[in-house]
């Protein structure tokens, strides 16, 4: 997944000094202000973000929110996750699926999410959320994304937007970490990674979920 359409913005050696990767990532972070340090496994934010209540999209026959993340995984991607960084939900993880204040906002907001999560309170894991959006939203976010530096693909249930950063810590340890975006036809999913980006994640819960090949073309 991280070998195809992203744009690196790479971090200098020693900017990320307050990287800490014997994270305890029990403890949430505050909502992020422009910080791509890597912050181990850590809690969708509760109430930290305040805005004007939007309107909660509703579940409709073309997208309805799973039930459970087993739900957004093709057996061959659950048994690679299972295998390369279990478990699936661990309590301990407590990272957000976004360092984006508009996405923030939007899972903030009340509208339907499923949170998942692979791996344990560290520096290495993933963290998704799929919330339910309408068009507006949607083009909202993709504009965002866009203004922050991501790259943008079309594909058949709408864009995929990615970004990755690397650095060094204090302790010289080398890391990378990254967010994937999928807005599609109803839903967004939002992913945020580090040093643990399966190759093909978001495009398996694009075919898992819309039944859609990400190759195809919009439209």
């Amino acid at each position: 997944m991280t070998r195809q359409h992203r744009t690196p913005r790479l971090l200098a050696a020693g900017a990320a000094a307050a990287v800490a990767f014997a994270l305890a990532a029990c403890q949430p972070e505050p909502v992020p202000s422009g910080s791509t340090e890597p912050d181990g496994a850590t809690a969708e934010p509760t109430s930290t973000v305040e805005s004007t209540p939007t309107p909660t999209p509703t579940e409709t026959d073309a997208f309805v929110l799973p039930s459970s993340c087993e739900e957004i995984y093709s057996a061959d991607m659950r048994a690679t996750l299972e295998a390369d960084n279990p478990p699936l939900n661990d309590p301990g993880v407590t990272m957000y699926s976004s360092e984006n204040a508009v996405v923030l906002e939007l899972i903030d907001s009340g509208a339907p999410t499923l949170r998942c999560t692979w791996g344990t309170p560290s520096g290495y894991g993933l963290a998704t959320n799929i919330t339910l959006i309408d068009d507006a939203q949607g083009e909202e976010i993709a504009a965002e994304l866009s203004a922050a530096g991501f790259s943008s693909e079309d594909v058949a249930v709408g864009s995929i937007h990615r970004i990755e950063q690397r650095g060094i810590t204090l302790d010289d340890e080398p890391y990378t970490l990254g967010e994937t975006h999928v807005i599609g036809d109803g839903a967004i999913v939002t992913t945020r990674w580090i040093n643990f980006a399966p190759e093909g994640y978001s495009e398996d819960i694009i075919a898992t979920l819309w039944g859609a090949d990400s190759a195809d073309s919009a439209g």
